[in-house]
């Protein structure tokens, strides 16, 4: 047996003790989606202290805004309803531990294919955070812009913290 199996034998549990007292609306309560690294040191619902059927929460390496993350977030706003972002980016990312010419040469290598996708690795933290909401803020697809903020997740002490904004 592998990890999959023993992942639906935890679902098989859950789904047997699941109950809801009222069916979720698919436009999250909170009006609120967030954005996040996909570390798994970042429980993104106890951090925030959200419920189920509260936000949205998008995750990919780095939490960075790329173009499908920009694909989401315009879903999410204009057909469900969301109306302010969050971003969390966190401390001892892997994404600062590459680089972007390091990393394509490693997948070439292994595949015989350069990837098409940005590898979208960065020194920065703080820096990341902010180029994240200049993205957002630029992109002709994300309608509600005046009520997107970022964060620095610590893993260490689970504390966040907000860099300064983008100028």
């Amino acid at each position: 047996m592998g990890v999959t199996d023993d992942l639906l034998a935890n679902n098989q549990a859950f789904a047997e003790r699941f109950a809801l007292s009222e069916h979720l609306d698919i436009r999250p309560r909170r009006k609120l989606a967030v954005v996040a690294c996909m570390d798994s040191r970042l429980d993104v619902f106890a951090a925030l202290g959200l419920d189920q059927g509260e936000a949205h929460v998008l995750r990919n390496a780095g939490g960075v805004i790329t173009d499908d993350m920009i694909r989401s977030l315009a879903v999410s706003q204009l057909r469900l309803g969301t109306r302010e972002i969050l971003l969390i980016h966190h401390t001892d990312c892997g994404m600062q531990k590459v680089t972007d010419d390091g990393f394509r040469a490693e997948l070439q290598e292994l595949s015989g294919v350069a990837p098409s996708f940005a590898i979208e690795s960065f020194a920065d933290l703080d820096e990341n955070v902010r180029q994240s909401i200049r993205r957002l803020r630029n992109s002709p697809f994300i309608p509600h812009r005046d009520k997107i903020r970022g964060f620095v997740y610590d893993v260490d002490t689970g504390e966040l913290r907000e860099p300064a904004p983008p100028d």
